[in-house]
């Protein structure tokens, strides 16, 4: 059988959730508000299925440069290399320079 090429490949273990974080998201969750500039934690979640970043930037940490529609423009450092992403804010959590909210 051929291996698998598909964009949830090798996520088995990296988008499960843990026990106490299944069942419906919270809505502040959704409603929060990202300002521009403003540095947020990209946490997949994979229950929504919409407005996913690819896995590699699981866990990682951006800045918000425009709203787009209901999604966020994030700008990415991978490396050397600066991305730009677009992701729906399930998908993201506030930066807090004291804590670390992964």
């Amino acid at each position: 059988m051929a291996k698998s090429k598909g964009y949830r490949k090798g996520t088995r273990y990296l988008l499960q959730k843990g026990i106490r974080e299944k069942g419906k998201l919270n809505l502040s969750s959704l409603l929060y508000e990202y300002k521009v500039g403003n540095k947020v934690i990209i946490k997949i979640d994979s229950a929504i299925h919409k407005g996913m970043p690819h896995h590699r930037f699981h866990g990682s940490i951006g800045t918000v440069l425009v709203k787009r529609g209901r999604c966020y423009v994030v700008e990415v450092s991978q490396m050397n290399l600066i991305k730009k992403i677009i992701v729906r804010p399930e998908h993201l959590r506030p930066f807090n320079e004291g804590k670390l909210n992964v």
